[in-house]
């Protein structure tokens, strides 16, 4: 256990798929460190075996903007599943090894943003490979089945309605802690206000609506610039995030303000007067915390419309499902009492709860080995006479002992370890057979990612299940690190 006057160290992972779960886990370790914390960050995609992170970040791009409705198919199929299909606890099962290297001998919490790192921490708690509480921090208003694990400590969500999803799908640890976002984003008076648009160009006596699509800039991004503009009501200020392609389409189509990647949010938020958004991720909090309205349109499949419903549920953000109903929506939002309305309840979000750093603090400080995490929705009593565990957060990552030989090494040290012993031609052999196990290693993940990426919705909607076709996977990730 670290001295009682060194400061605490956290683990935090999040996975950069899009901006929204690295952005979370910003502001979690921004507020963190403020609270005298040591945080180590990490990106899941690079603790996923065979280097494939980004590779699966590609193919889930490509897929939302070449085949949105495959995975919308998929994503509904999933949605309220118990546990994730084998091609998926296969791909996940290989991130573990590198998983537990992330969590050093001094670390007393770790907590993930991401569903993929929740449900790899889970398992490691659940097999007793970890032993310092998982802590999961839900980044989105709706809550997908992959979010929820089993053995996960504690589900820290944002607003109530999260919060019971959660709940409803056998989280454990369920607990409303307000969002967190940059403390750059507030309301802006009216100084503020022109001095933003006058930064940014923006004309200042229109009302301006500020359309976003994450920072990949994905969906009908296009037809809805077009149908704001169209309404009269508003003239839409459109941030492309990385998408050069989309920006240089948006100003052929005669679109004046037009934005890539944008460093000043907070300012660009203070210049418009309404937010309309595809995906109720990250931005939808900050517009929020702003005193911008928030609106739903044009949503994208998936989580954009499963968020889009959970936001309207709450009250902070309507979703606007037909075309007809964008000019009546702005305008009330603009200047009518339902703006004002919107506006104070997105700003009561952020004082009606601490945020999730108290939670996470009382996890990290408490006694780490007073409750072993049980299946979702439960936990275990350590029982009597069980040894403790506080010297040694991370139980060991070594195999079982063979019942025949008695062998604790790890596979692939044990090869390396008895190539040191053997004749020159032994240890070829040796080496050959590792380099074999890799390359089928890295083919099958690649596989995995292109079934998950692109076969998977597919298949789904096909009414077959890509699982069956992971066995060789399953046996080469899983053996592989133990």
């Amino acid at each position: 256990m670290p001295h009682s006057d060194s400061p605490t160290r956290i683990t935090v992972i999040s996975a950069s798929m899009g901006a929204g779960h690295d952005g979370a886990a910003t502001e979690l370790t921004r507020h963190l460190t403020a609270a005298g914390f040591l945080v180590d960050r990490h990106d899941f995609l690079d603790l996923l075996p065979a280097r494939i992170g980004k590779l699966l970040s590609g193919a889930y791009l490509r897929l939302l903007t070449w085949a949105p409705g495959g995975y919308q198919r998929i994503y509904a199929a999933t949605e309220h599943e118990r546990r994730p299909n084998p091609a998926v606890r296969a791909l996940l099962r290989g991130a573990e090894r590198r998983t537990l290297a992330t969590v050093t001998p001094d670390t007393r919490a770790v907590v993930s943003t991401y569903p993929g790192a929740s449900q790899v921490l889970g398992a490691l708690r659940l097999r007793g490979r970890l032993a310092i509480p998982a802590l999961t921090y839900l980044t989105d208003f709706s809550v997908h089945s992959l979010w929820v694990a089993s053995g996960i400590d504690a589900h820290l969500a944002a607003h109530a309605i999260p919060a019971a999803q959660a709940h409803e799908q056998g989280a454990a640890g369920v607990t409303v802690t307000g969002p967190m976002t940059d403390p750059r984003f507030t309301p802006a008076d009216e100084d503020e206000r022109r001095s933003a648009r006058t930064r940014f160009g923006l004309p200042q006596d229109a009302s301006l609506a500020l359309l976003v699509a994450g920072s990949w800039g994905v969906g009908p991004v296009r037809e809805a610039a077009a149908e704001i503009l169209d309404t009269g009501v508003a003239l839409p200020v459109v941030v492309c995030g990385r998408n050069h392609a989309l920006a240089e389409r948006l100003r052929a189509d005669g679109i004046a303000h037009v934005h890539g990647w944008v460093d000043d949010m907070p300012g660009l938020m203070h210049a418009c007067d309404v937010l309309v958004q595809n995906a109720g991720g990250l931005t939808s909090l900050e517009a929020l915390a702003g005193g911008l309205p928030v609106v739903s349109y044009r949503c994208i499949p998936g989580h954009g419309q499963t968020n889009a419903a959970a936001l309207d549920e709450a009250g902070l953000a309507p979703w606007i499902r037909e075309p007809d109903q964008l000019a009546p929506t702005l305008t009330e939002l603009l200047h009518g009492p339902r703006g004002r309305a919107q506006r104070e309840a997105g700003l009561a979000l952020f004082t009606a709860a601490p945020g999730p750093v108290p939670a996470v603090t009382a996890m990290a400080r408490g006694p780490l080995s007073a409750v072993r995490p049980g299946r979702q929705g439960s936990s275990t009593a350590v029982p009597a006479g069980t040894p403790d565990l506080s010297a040694a957060p991370i139980l060991s990552r070594r195999r079982p002992a063979d019942a025949q030989t008695g062998a604790t090494v790890d596979a692939l040290t044990a090869v390396t370890a008895d190539a040191l012993r053997l004749p020159v031609a032994a240890r070829f052999a040796a080496r050959s057979r590792q380099a074999r196990r890799r390359t089928v290693l890295m083919v099958a993940a690649v596989a995995a990612t292109l079934s998950l990426g692109i076969g998977a919705p597919l298949a789904y909607a096909y009414g077959e299940s890509p699982g069956h076709h992971f066995g060789a996977l399953t046996h080469y990730l899983e053996d592989d690190d133990r």
